[in-house]
């Protein structure tokens, strides 16, 4: 079954990270945005096999990431 995950992706100063709310630990890091992303999508498969392999069960995801646009104060 397919499940999708939020993803917060943060530029750090020589590199990406990204990490998932639902999966605490599912962590990881690359040169570039896409090669962070590619990097995250294995580790969340990772950590989902993990879980499966340990007896854990696999969390629904409940977190969602929005941009939200404001205005500034003048």
């Amino acid at each position: 079954m397919s499940r999708k995950f939020a993803v917060i992706f943060e530029p750090a100063e020589t590199n990406w990270a990204a990490y998932v709310p639902d999966l605490p630990g599912c962590i990881t890091t690359g040169r570039t945005l896409e090669e962070t992303e590619l990097n995250v999508r294995e580790a969340i498969s990772g950590h989902l096999q993990t879980l499966h392999e340990f007896g854990e069960p696999i969390p629904e995801p409940t977190s969602v990431a929005k941009e939200i646009e404001v205005t500034p104060a003048a």
